[in-house]
Formats: C-alpha cells, structure tokens, sequence
C-alpha cells in the first residue's frame, strides 16, 4: 500500500478528484518509458526533487507564475521539496504526478492505483498497467492479454496469431516499444521482440489520440518499461507451470461429407485428444553497483514446451526450448545527465515429430487408422530455430531547467524460423497426392510445408535487421511545453526463394466425374483421372527500408482549466527493391493532431476531452519482398498412362487438357513499373470525444466516442485485362501486358498512374488508366464506438474495472491483413488482385464486435489470502461466403487470353461469388451443357458466430519468508470451459474443378474454431 499526501482541509469532492489527479494524472509532456512530475508553488522557489531509490535528484526553480515541470523521469517513487514543505509520489511511465504546494493544509488518501481514472493533464486515450497489478489478476502472461483489459480492443483470428484489434484497426497496424525503442517487426507487422515478462514494469496500452510523438500505427500503441535496479538490492525466483493433463479436453466435429472420408480428407476439426503444456522459470536480480550512480537489473527465464496433435490420418508431437534473458544498466553521471542501456535475448528451438496412421504400402496387413489416439509407426523430425537480439542506449540531460534533451539509439536483428536438419533422403522424390488429397510416393511428405517446394538456398536463414535513432527535444516556456524531435529507422529484410524440390515438380491427381478438367467441360470421359503439373519459383534477396519523421508539439495551459495540445508529425517512407532501387518513396506526409481538455467545474471532478488526428503507416517490407522479387507459377493438366511405382509420378504424360493457369514471371519487375506513380501510403484520420465523472469517492466513471476512417487505403493490384483493355482502346496495338509486373500496388478504386512499356520495345511512357477500367471498388474502411467506463482502484482491499463498447465496422477491406483468408502478408492481400474480387465485398469487417463487456478486479481478504477474477462477454463475428467467381466473368482472363492475370490463374476462395444452386443451359463445342450459377453474397451478410462468455479466476497466498515474500497463485481460465465456436468454414464452393457443375462445400459453415479449453497455471513466485 502506497500512502499519497496533497492539500486540503477536509475530504470533500474536490479533494478527492485533486487526489486522482495527484496520484494518477499523465502528464502531456510525459513520453515512452519515462514520466513526469509537475506542479504549482510561489513564483521563483527552489524545488527539490529525489528518486527515493536511487537517490538521483534534481534542482530547479519555478516559473513566474509559480508552475513547474521536471519530464524524462525514471518510473519509482520521488520526495519533492519545497522550503520546509515536502511531498512523496509515484512516477508512472507515460504519466505525470501533479503535485500542489501552495494549499495549507493536507489530507491522506491510500491506494496502490497505477492507471488512469480522471486526467486532467492529458487528452490521450491511456492506461497504464504495473507489474503488480497484472499478477493480482487471472492474465496470459503476454502483451496481449494485457491490451484486451482496455475498452475497445478485441482479439482477431487466431489463425494470424495472438493479437490484438484496438478501434477496429487489423491486427499488423499496432506499435510496439520496449524503454522507448521501436520493436515492431515491419516485415508484416505481426510480431515484436517483446521483454521476458517478469522483467517488466510497466505497460502502456494508448488506445487513440496519441500525440505526434508517436507514429506508425493505425490501431494502437503498446508501450513498456522494463525494471531497473536501485540502491537496494533485489531480485528473486519465479516458476509457471501450466500442465497438460489439467486441461479439458477440445472439441471434435463430425465430418459432413461421405466422399470426403472415403477419400481420407483432412476437412476434420478434431482435437479431443490433442495436449500441451509448458514451464516457464525465471531467475532476476537487481541493485547498485555504485550507490546513487550505477545500477543494473539482470533476468534469465527459460520456457519448456511440449505438445501432442492428432488429427485424421496424422499425428505429431513436438517440444521447444526458449532462453530469454535482459539486461537493464542506469548510470547517473551526474544530477543532470543520464544514460541507460537495454540488452535482449530471444532464441527458440524446438523440434517436430510427425506420424503418418495410413496404411504403410511397404508393410503387409497393414490398415488404416484414422484418428488415432496415439502417435503409429517411426517419426519424421524436423528440427527449427529462430531468435531475436536487440540492444539500445539512451541518453537523457536535463541541460536546463526548462530545456531537456533524450537519445536514443538501438539495433535489432530477428532470425526467422529455420530448418536445420531437412532430411535429405529422397530429395528426387516429388511431391505427388492423390485424388483424395492423400500424399503418395517416397517423397517425405511429412518434412515438406511447402508442397514440392524448397528454400532457394537453406543455409539463408530470413531475418530483419533495424537500426534506429531518435532524438527528442522538451523546453518550456511560461504556460507552453515545446516539443520536437526526429525518428528513423533503416531495416534490412532478408529473404530466401523457393524453388520446386529436386523431384522436378509438384503431381496432384484429379477425378473428373463429368469429363470437365479445370472447368472446362467434355475435356475427357466422364470418371476419368487426370495429373495437373505445377512448376515455380521466387527469388532470394535483401531489400532495405528507411523510414524517417520530424514532429513538432506545443501543450499549452491556457488557464488552470483548459489545455490544448497541438501538434505536427511529417512522415517519410522510403522502400527498395533487391538492387537497391526505390521503388516506393514518399517523403513528409502531414499528420497533424490536436486535442484539448477542459477541468469543467475547476475542482476536478468532471472533464471534457477530445482530439483529432491523421496517423500514417509505413509500407511493409514484405512488399519490398513480395512484389521486387521474380515469381511464377505455371499448372497444366494432362492425361497420363500409368504410376512410376516408387515415386508416384506419372508416366507418359499425354495430351494437355483444360485450360493452364499461368501466373507471374521469371524476370525480376522493374522498379518504375511496380507502383502507382500518385501512391499515397495509408493513412487514418480519427476523431475523439470523451467525458468523464468522478462519481464518489474512488469512483470514476466516463464515456468516450471514437470515429476512424481510413484515408487512401493500399494493397497491390495483380489483374491485367482492364489494362489490355485502355491500351487497346487507345491505339497501343504493340503492347505485351506479359511485360507488366506481377502486381501493382496502388490505391485501390483511384485512377491507376502507372509507367508502362506501352510499344513492347521496353521503354517505359506514363499513362493513366482511369478506375472504371479496372473495375475496382474504392478501399474503404470506418469504425464507429461508443466506450463506457467505470474505475473503481485497488485501495489496499479491493478494486474493480469495467467497460462496455458498442462498436461498428464496415467497409472494404479489414486492412494490412485478411481474417477471412487468413493472408499475413501486411498490404498484400488478395482482396484487391482482381476487380471482381471486390464484387461484394463492402460489408461487415471481421475485427468487428458489435458488443463487448468486459469485467475484472481483486479482493484482500486478508494480508496473505487474495482473489483475482478476469471476465468478458462478447458477441459474435460477422460470417461471409467466399467462393470462386464464374467463368464469365469479365476479368476470368487475363489481358493475354491466358489466366495469367485473370481470375483463372487463382486456385483459391478469393471473392464474394458463391454457388446458388441454379444452372443455366450453354452451349459449349457444339453441346448443350448445364453450367452453374454464381450470385454475390455481401460480405458479412451471413449472420455472426455465437457470443462468447469468458470467466478467469485466481487466488494467491503471500506471506513473508526469509528477508522477502513467498507467493503462490492458482489460475483457472475459462474455468466454465466454454469451447464457444469463434470462427466457421467460410468457404461456399467445394473446388474449382467442380465449380461448373455446381457443387457446394458440404462443411460450409461448420466450426473450424473453439474457445480453448479450460486449464490451469500454478505460480510459484520468491522475492526480497
């Protein structure tokens, strides 16, 4: 319990507001991984201000109206002094602590609140979460989990990992820091080098209106303060054991389809007998190395996991070992200059078994076993690493009492994911699956994730290396804070190619009950089977991005009731291809921001708050990859004559038949041909307007309205017919759209600017092709909510949050990523390849839900036992119907009457075209053929999943031991193990090669997710 002292003769409503204020208020000039303390006395006084843990302190002098303001403040607990006056306050990353000196008289008020309830200093949507407070509570111990405690933020598919959507944002448009270093990983935003958890001390989550020190981000900004040592040594032992056999069992759903289990499919949601368990054990430490001037805090935590899957004709088991480690230095050179130094560790390793229960063609008697409940026959094993590094240095000098300077600097460096022992037997050996998509042949099939594909080069392991710098300059003046500063970071991504394997190819045997192949009818006799032959290849390279920005800042206290903050971020963006060309570079895009807040009683009881902004993303260096790279993929179906009896291959391949689907080149694009030449990179503009009351004694409740559209939405554009067509009507009889790149990234539904080889005679002429020619609707994406809060802190016995969010979504595109495809390539979705992809598509977005309440808090009951518990309701998400658009549509071939560049180069569910069970008669080579029909279903037109209902409960004992505290906690998530059903099979058509004659997915809308199971995590934690 933390005791906080303020002035004032007896309590009253305005005292206690002013105590909310004093205890918990951000100030706006507070920043990253430092806070600020702030305040009014008599004009020109000397004031004194402690680190009670570090015995840092600091001297200055009030302003002539008494105001005072000391920022870039480590996060502990400070004396100010005034004359014969003093006070002892708390410092909160990102916050500020208003501190009074000019009022007579004191009241006490106790508690142990770390975040926000009435801030009268800020216009930012913030909370702030310490250490402690997280553990008194049922969480994951992820940054995640700590986000879906704040109103306005949902989880998004899982199948894209474990993320968070805050404001209806996609989950690759967050930002992350750690001691105020930019970690986000920018190859497609779906990763950060994150602190081992114990070493953190606190955790920002801004939510909107953030200021213009910040950038980068479309959603919301995740900020954490690692810990650091004192004049006091400390340090300890903790262990999390969550074990496998406490977990429920999951979930299984019958299969729908008769054909599909004759054929062995792997259409089966079956993890009834699936486990998984880990142990997590840290070790920490912390103290001086030299009193008051040299301090270090050190943390090695290693995590064990293992896990076993079964699924309908295979099984595997698997285990990883993840070393984390941090090391944290402070040193105060002197009262007015000090550095910190941060150095990570991340590495994991883990291994793969996997189980084949097919019958084994090699061993009599042998039969299948489908869903076994035990891993049969020998192991293929895969063994994978990766691993993270990162070191930063910060600077921070107080070079005035009005003037402070920061710097940092810091390199990352992650390693992807790696095999290490590919197992080389029966490299020439294809990949070959049969009819009923079961592998077949020698090739080790279980050690191949990329069907019949290999790394160009297995020894490259892909990575991304950053180095940045900032620089950030404070002055006041009078009522103004003055803010500017600089920010760049260059950020080499490395990337390795694949190639078919040495088998030559990759063999998939179709079944054509009606003779049509590739839906092209009457191609061979009805039940015939035929081989479609897929060659490809990408390539391997490195490729650089720089992005840069300047901002500028003024808070200005009007008065004691008003302050208005503005500000102005230019955001620089600058992507190369392979050689080292730009191919994207956009240089100092405006977002300007503005907020104000307004105390509107003077007394502190009840604020009025709002702002404004424009906030950009960076182009994701997986485009550098993806679209400067050479890639193509030919498929062509033949009959054949028999079976080479050990590789499966086909032998004497006949006549082709049906159509090819040729897609993408051998040439790497040129730079000038890739990107709209009016490109504007993404961009949301946001609205904010809050109010908040304290509505008794540590009680505050509030209200927030929250409006984002985005601005200028971009993702890359693949079709070539619309193109062929503007050429040809407008006299380019020479044109070769084979000389266009792959994709084009662009502002989807804009007019396209684009350099073209317009004479085939590769110079390149500007045109522009206007929208109607490419038939694509206008990116769009807008997020309405209402957020109601009530905070009720922790004051020594009990505390309770909770919030209720009604919230809309609608548009175009969900944004960087896809949920309904699952595509993770950030700006590269498939949603705008093809104009008729979009037929359909403006609806309901995924990160959608429509409701969201959410409750959570602790109770003492008495100084060794307390109950923690953690609860959501939330509805369901919006469901669509994804299928394959018809032949006949406008774009089905691309601009060269091949499917290169049109629809029929794709073999997946890309559009809003589903089967609707109608037929019409054409006639086709001479013969009356019965052709299905398509119809647009809207996106999210199809009702929703079910409501979700989430409870967490823990109890945890504390009680002295030795010279520290013993604690020891039981967790119990989703202790009413709810396997609510979170997603369904969205897609509608049951294949491409059947899409002619109408047959529909029978899975179609069944589960393919659940809630998981309820399990348990024991805690064992020692500290002094």
């Amino acid at each position: 319990m933390t005791q906080m002292i303020f002035n004032n003769a007896s309590i009253r409503r305005s005292a206690i507001a002013i105590a909310i204020s004093l205890c918990f208020s951000s100030a706006v000039m507070a920043q990253g991984s430092e806070g600020s303390i702030f305040g009014k006395t008599t004009p020109k006084t000397h004031i004194t201000i402690t680190n009670v843990e570090t015995g840092a302190n600091r001297q200055l002098q009030s302003e002539d109206n008494g105001s005072f303001t000391l920022s870039k403040l480590p996060p502990g607990t400070y004396k100010v002094v005034v004359g014969a006056s003093s006070r002892e306050v708390k410092v909160r990353s990102g916050s500020g602590t208003e501190v009074k000196l000019d009022e007579p008289d004191t009241v006490v008020i106790q508690g142990s609140r770390t975040r926000a309830a009435i801030d009268m200093s800020s216009t930012e949507s913030t909370s702030v979460f310490t250490q402690a407070e997280l553990q008194a509570l049922p969480v994951a111990r992820d940054t995640t989990a700590t986000v879906m405690l704040t109103a306005g933020s949902v989880l998004g598919d899982t199948r894209l990992g474990n993320h968070a959507s805050i404001g209806g944002a996609s989950v690759a448009e967050n930002g992350y820091f750690v001691n105020g270093m930019d970690v986000t990983n920018i190859r497609n935003f779906l990763s950060h080098a994150a602190a081992p958890y114990d070493a953190i001390a606190e955790t920002q989550v801004k939510t909107g209106g953030y200021g213009a020190e910040y950038g980068r981000s479309l959603g919301g900004v995740v900020a954490v303060t690692t810990k650091s040592g004192t004049n006091t040594w400390k340090g300890g032992i903790s262990s999390y054991w969550t074990p496998a056999a406490a977990k429920a069992k999951g979930r299984v759903v019958a299969e729908r389809d008769p054909d599909l289990i004759e054929k062995k499919s792997i259409w089966q949601y079956f993890n009834r007998y699936d486990s998984s368990g880990d142990v997590n054990t840290n070790l920490f430490i912390g103290g001086p190395i030299i009193k008051d001037k040299l301090f270090f805090f050190a943390l090695a935590s290693v995590t064990k996991s293992s896990t076993d899957g079964f699924g309908r004709d295979t099984s595997s088991q698997g285990s990883s070992t993840t070393p984390k480690s941090i090391l944290k230095i402070d040193f105060n050179l002197t009262e007015n200059h000090r550095f910190e130094l941060t150095g990570q560790s991340d590495k994991n390793r883990r291994y793969s078994d996997s189980y084949s229960n097919l019958k084994k063609a090699d061993v009599p008697g042998s039969e299948d076993q489908l869903y076994a409940t035990k891993h049969i026959g020998e192991a293929s094993r895969n063994t994978y690493q990766s691993s993270s590094t990162s070191l930063s240095m910060k600077y921070i000098g107080y070079l005035t009492d009005n003037l402070t300077v920061s710097a940092t600097g810091g390199h990352l460096a992650e390693y992807g994911e790696v095999r290490t022992n590919l197992l080389k037997k029966n490299w020439d050996c294809p990949w070959v699956l049969g009819t009923g998509l079961e592998p077949l042949g020698c090739s080790d099939f279980t050690n191949d994730n990329n069907r019949g594909s290999l790394r160009a080069n297995t020894a490259w392991a892909d990575s991304d290396k950053r180095d940045s710098a900032r620089l950030d300059l404070e002055y006041v003046l009078g009522a103004h804070t003055f803010k500017a500063g600089y920010d760049g970071q260059t950020v080499t991504a490395s990337a390795a190619g694949f190639v078919n394997s040495s088998g030559g190819a990759y063999y998939r045997y179709f079944k054509a009950p009606t003779g049509a192949v590739n839906n092209v009818p009457n191609q061979v006799p009805p039940g015939s089977v035929v081989v479609r032959v897929r060659l490809g290849a990408t390539g391997s390279g490195r490729y650089e991005t720089i992005n840069t920005a300047q901002y500028l800042q003024d808070t200005w206290k009007v008065n004691k009731d008003i302050l208005l903050t503005t500000g102005l971020r230019w955001e620089s963006f600058n992507n190369k291809n392979g050689d080292g060309v730009s191919f994207v570079k956009k240089d100092r895009l405006l977002a300007p921001r503005f907020g104000a807040s307004w105390n509107v009683f003077g007394d502190g009881t009840t604020k009025v708050y709002g702002n404004i902004g424009r906030y950009f993303i960076p182009v994701a260096s997986n485009t550098n990859v993806s679209a400067s790279r050479f890639s193509y993929s030919n498929e062509r179906f033949y009959t054949f004559s028999g079976m080479d009896p050990r590789t499966a291959a086909p032998l004497n391949l006949g006549k082709e038949v049906g159509k090819p689907n040729l897609s993408g080149s051998t040439e790497v694009p040129n730079p000038g041909t890739m990107v709209d030449r009016d490109l504007k990179p993404m961009s949301q503009d946001e609205f904010i307007l809050g109010f908040q009351h304290a509505l008794a004694k540590n009680l505050a409740g509030g209200v927030k309205i929250v409006h984002r559209k985005v601005n200028d939405g971009m993702d890359d554009f693949c079709g070539t017919k619309g193109i062929g067509n503007w050429m040809k009507d407008n006299g380019y009889t020479k044109f070769n759209p084979n000389t266009l790149a792959s994709c084009i990234l662009m502002n989807p539904g804009n007019d396209l600017k684009m350099n073209i080889d317009a004479e085939n005679n590769k110079v390149l002429v500007p045109v522009t092709i206007p929208a109607k020619y490419l038939g694509l609707a206008k990116y769009s994406r807008t997020y309405d909510d209402v957020e109601f809060t009530l905070d009720r802190p922790f004051d020594g016995k009990w505390g309770l949050s909770g919030s209720y969010t009604w919230a809309m979504g609608k548009g175009t595109s969900e944004g960087y990523v896809d949920s309904n495809s699952f595509a993770s390539n950030a700006g590269n979705t498939a949603g705008f390849d093809l104009g008729s992809f979009t037929d359909g598509a403006y609806g309901i977005l995924p990160n959608l839900r429509r409701h969201a309440f959410k409750l959570y808090g602790n109770y003492a009951i008495n100084e060794n036992f307390s109950v923690g518990f953690n609860s959501s309701i939330t509805s369901g998400r919006a469901l669509s119907c994804l299928g394959g658009i018809p032949e006949s549509s406008w774009d089905y071939l691309g601009a060269s009457g091949t499917t290169n560049g049109g629809r029929g180069g794709y073999q997946i569910a890309s559009s809003y075209y589903c089967l609707n069970g109608k037929f019409d008669t054409q006639i086709i080579d001479g013969k009356s053929v019965q052709v299905a029909q398509s119809s647009i279903v809207p996106r999210g037109s199809l009702g929703t999943t079910p409501w979700t209902k989430t409870l967490d409960v823990s109890a945890t004992y504390k009680r002295p031991f030795a010279a520290g505290t013993f604690t020891l906690q039981l967790s119990i998530f989703n202790v009413l193990n709810m396997q609510t059903m979170t997603n369904v099979r969205q897609q509608g058509d049951y294949d491409w090669d059947t899409q002619l004659e109408g047959k529909r997915a029978p899975n179609f809308m069944s589960p393919s997710n659940f809630l998981l199971p309820r399990s348990v995590r024991l805690t064992g934690r020692y500290e002094f």
